[in-house]
């Protein structure tokens, strides 16, 4: 008679886990592969079978799951099967029907949401819903009006970067542009922000809590994805336990609590009319939901807005000034454009107003800053959309309703049937395309497409146009220690960075025009 005591039951426990673990592994392979509703789509059998290929490339080797989902393309076509659950296509005709706008809903995919380290804000809200309510608390702060309204601000930021480059000159300093532009942009969205701007164009090297802070974010975003629970609880740890453990998130909770501080200040902003002048003063309205209107709620959407509104644009200047320092030529039609407007403070809306004809802007600048954002990319991480309520249909294949789908940015900016030598800087093709009345723009994706595209774009375009005409025209500027490889995407942590793990251009100024 077999007695089976206490101690073998405890012995035996862990086996059984294991063993259990290891049969839900295998029969959850299995469906995977043979019975899932995508098992008959294209791709790698072993993409089909679990996540773990994808952990490996984006959180072992470092963001770069992108370049195999290229390879996954280049032998099964443009659309495949990426992972067990979600839909890859490689179409830029098919981009706008996975981002729709209009009544045609579409959720965010929860398992990616927890890569922004913001539950609470408008990015990380994966209701099509919800985050409609949270957008429209939002929309009017960056509609075309209100960001005319601010221009004056903006092109006062705008001086100062060229006074603290005309310093730079005198000195003989190296300049690390993606420093000063962050400071330029960082001031700007802070002061929409709070009513009050950062002043980091006046740092000695343009530091900032949120440049260190968003480069923290974005190197956890894999990590975040596959191990969301880590990002709940290390927010409960001292900062300086984190720094040992793991420091780029130790980088976002330094940023989160210099803007928590200014998010409960906010709660406080409003007038003695009731009137709410800055984006988080708007977030507390007595028409907002109590639960929408918390101390960590506006904490995380200052995170996110603070984040996306200081480096995204910063690295679209950053790329503009590498390929002007290279392309005179291009320099000096800019030059020459901004100058028959004859004022040394062009507005926006001049700007935007050059040479256009029919609705379509034929000019010199908006050439290079097309050419500019599609360089740059903006985010290369996917952002997969699901349609709730319908199938998605691409040529013979029908996509389940309630399946993930996304595509990568930067397989459109490089595809070479839409953009020909599309490594290759040429504003001009932009010109050729305005000039035959096609809209090229309809392929610029760095502030995506439908009902969740970028809030900012509009805020975004002001800061380029201004930027880019004050520095063609003021300055000349001479690469210093800086190759393509310090611009070019190697690695994917949401927005590219170099294979050294890097991005950034050093210039030097060689002759202030006035």
């Amino acid at each position: 008679m077999w007695l089976v005591t206490v101690a073998d039951l405890r012995a035996s426990l862990p086996w059984a886990i294991a063993i259990a673990i290891l049969a839900y592994s295998i029969i959850r392979v299995v469906y995977n592969v043979f019975f899932h509703p995508l098992r008959h789509f294209p791709g790698p059998w072993w993409a089909a079978c679990s996540h773990w290929h994808e952990l490996y490339f984006d959180v072992i080797q470092g963001g770069m799951f992108m370049w195999e989902i290229e390879r996954m393309h280049q032998k099964y076509g443009p659309i495949v099967r990426i992972n067990p659950r979600e839909i890859h296509i490689s179409d830029p005709s098919f981009y706008q029907e996975i981002y729709a706008g209009g009544s045609r809903r579409r959720h965010k995919d929860p398992q990616f949401t927890p890569m922004f380290s913001a539950p609470l804000s408008m990015i990380a809200t994966n209701d099509h819903d919800h985050h409609r309510f949270r957008r429209s608390i939002l929309n009017n702060f960056f509609s075309k009006r209100c960001v005319v309204q601010l221009e004056p601000m903006i092109q006062q930021k705008v001086d100062k970067l060229i006074s603290r480059f005309t310093a730079a000159y005198a000195d003989g300093q190296i300049i690390a542009t993606e420093d000063a532009y962050s400071a330029l942009t960082a001031d700007v969205i802070s002061f929409y922000s709070y009513g009050q701007s950062f002043d980091y164009l006046d740092h000695l090297t343009f530091n900032s809590v949120v440049r260190r802070g968003v480069h923290g974010m974005t190197h956890v975003v894999h990590f975040n994805r596959f191990f969301p629970i880590f990002a709940v609880l290390l927010k409960r740890l001292p900062v300086e336990f984190v720094r040992m453990l793991q420091p780029f998130a130790a980088k976002v909770m330094e940023m989160r609590n210099a803007l928590k501080q200014r998010a409960s200040d906010a709660v406080q902003s409003r007038t003695a009319k009731g009137e709410r002048a800055t984006i988080f003063g708007a977030m507390h309205g007595d028409e907002i939901p109590a639960v929408e209107r918390t101390v960590e709620r506006i904490t995380d959407e200052a995170q996110i807005l603070i984040a996306a509104g200081t480096e995204t644009t910063a690295r679209v200047l950053v790329v503009l000034t590498y390929y002007l320092c290279l392309h005179r030529d291009v320099l000096l039609r800019l030059r020459k454009e901004i100058a028959q407007l004859g004022t040394d403070r062009p507005t926006c809306t001049e700007l935007e107003n050059l040479h256009q004809r029919d609705g379509i802007t034929n000019s010199a600048q908006r050439a290079v800053i097309n050419e500019g954002l599609r360089l740059s990319i903006g985010l290369t991480i996917r952002l997969p959309r699901i349609a709730p309520d319908e199938d998605l249909v691409y040529d013979d294949w029908v996509i389940p309703r309630g399946t993930p789908v996304s595509s990568l940015s930067y397989l459109i900016a490089m595809n070479p049937d839409i953009f020909p030598d599309p490594k290759t800087f040429n504003p001009d093709r932009w010109l050729e395309a305005a000039a035959k009345g096609q809209n090229l723009t309809q392929f610029i994706t760095n502030f995506t497409k439908g009902s969740r595209s970028c809030l900012g774009i509009n805020l975004a375009y002001a800061e380029l146009y201004l930027t880019t005409a004050a520095v063609a025209s003021r300055l000349d500027m001479e690469l210093c220690d800086t190759a393509i490889e310090n611009i070019w995407p190697h690695r994917d942590f949401g927005v590219a960075f170099t294979k050294e793990d890097s991005f950034g251009v050093k210039v030097v100024i060689k002759k202030v025009l006035y």
